[in-house]
């Protein structure tokens, strides 16, 4: 029907449209398939000057029944010639001059104007060399008799000479837009790095706004009702605990503050990742605890990043949960390597002052065991009989140096 012909007709077009960025792409995939054949499939330089220098061999041996010493001396040594070709393209077309004039080099000296086409940029030196070749195979023909023969010999010699030009210059070109074609591939590449860059960047500073926005402001309304609760504590240790609580606010803060400047930094270059903790730190996080601790750690400082990190996290969160569950309670660390294995306890005596009730979702340990999972490890915890608790950790280490003790 009439009315239907519009549909039918962008119909149609879209499956135009369809079939053009089909065969687009398809196209795309022939050029990079063809370039990649090229490339891979391409014979060794030595194979083609080998192949080049027997041509002109065979051409001036063919010859040889009729030809002086001279003429043949000439030939073979504008089939040499061909030898220098790819370093001196200019010496060697020079060195078949006289085989042309003289012998039978008609091979050699066009071999060698095609490398000229092929590997020089000047124009004149190009249609020099033509116009030798011209007036050498035009004398190499014989001097013509009549028009036809003119006319004959002009044609020929125009091949002869523009021939092997035509394809050097073919070639260089060929070469040119296949380094062109590499570049604008390399720079697309470039383009769609820096558009995910920038993406990235956004959304970092998007996470940061929202952290900054949200965190620190419930946060700091923390803060404020510690800082609050201090200042009209009924006893000391309802102050203390306010003091505790306002502490960790701040403490929080400031990391918080840290994780949005690097979020914030473009690209890492701004401003680069804190140092991530370390064996060596073990020390600093025991005495910043206020616990009493006996630490025993034979560890070496040598063990990768990763285990490192775990076993500092595991020992932070062990004195944390002291600090929460077990106040004043007595604590040894010790760590060492046995069987292959990094082994770390965090074990805790019974509480020697009142507990204080704080909430508590039991995440950090849930962590820990995540963390020691995604190493090929594992993390054990429970109560003691003397109404402690202790943390077992266990963390695989294929190649283990000499150990130190921190």
């Amino acid at each position: 029907m009439p009315e239907q012909q519009p549909d039918g007709a962008s119909g149609a077009a879209a499956r135009i449209g369809r079939v053009l960025r089909a065969t687009d792409g398809r196209l795309d995939r022939l050029v990079d398939v063809g370039l990649r054949w090229t490339r891979t499939h391409r014979a060794p330089w030595w194979l083609v000057d080998a192949f080049f220098v027997a041509a002109a061999v065979a051409d001036a041996v063919l010859d040889i029944s009729g030809a002086t010493t001279v003429e043949t001396w000439l030939s073979l040594l504008a089939a040499a010639a061909l030898l220098l070709r790819r370093r001196f393209p200019v010496l060697a077309f020079a060195l078949t001059v006289p085989g042309l004039f003289v012998g039978s080099a008609v091979v050699a000296a066009s071999i060698a104007l095609f490398t000229l086409g092929e590997r020089t940029d000047r124009r004149w030196l190009m249609l020099l060399a033509a116009l030798v070749q011209f007036v050498g195979f035009s004398g190499f023909v014989g001097p013509p008799q009549t028009l036809d023969e003119i006319v004959v010999s002009v044609v020929y010699a125009l091949i002869f000479a523009l021939g092997p030009l035509a394809v050097g210059l073919l070639v260089q070109t060929r070469a040119r837009l296949t380094e062109q074609l590499d570049l604008a591939r390399r720079a697309q590449e470039d383009e769609r790095r820096q558009a995910a860059a920038v993406a990235l960047s956004r959304e970092r500073a998007l996470l940061a706004r929202e952290m900054h926005d949200v965190v620190s402001h419930q946060v700091t309304l923390i803060a404020v009702q510690a800082g609050a609760m201090q200042m009209a504590g009924r006893d000391e240790a309802e102050r203390g605990f306010a003091r505790t609580i306002r502490q960790l606010c701040v403490v929080t803060l400031q990391e918080l503050r840290e994780m949005v400047q690097v979020l914030r930094a473009s690209g890492g270059t701004d401003r680069e990742i804190a140092p991530q903790p370390v064996l060596a730190d073990l020390p600093r996080l025991v005495a910043e605890s206020g616990l009493e601790t006996s630490t025993t750690v034979d560890l070496p400082d040598t063990l990768a990043q990763p285990l490192q990190r775990a076993v500092y996290r595991f020992v932070q969160e062990g004195l944390t949960n002291v600090r929460k569950h077990a106040p004043d309670a007595t604590v040894r660390v010790s760590g060492r390597i046995h069987g292959g294995h990094v082994l770390v306890d965090v074990v805790n005596g019974p509480a020697r002052a009142a507990r204080l009730e704080l909430p508590g979702s039991g995440l950090g340990l849930i962590g820990l065991g995540e963390r020691a999972s995604l190493l090929g490890g594992s993390m054990e915890s429970g109560p003691q009989p003397d109404d402690g608790f202790a943390l077992h950790l266990r963390l695989p280490v294929e190649h283990v140096p000499a150990a130190r003790t921190v």
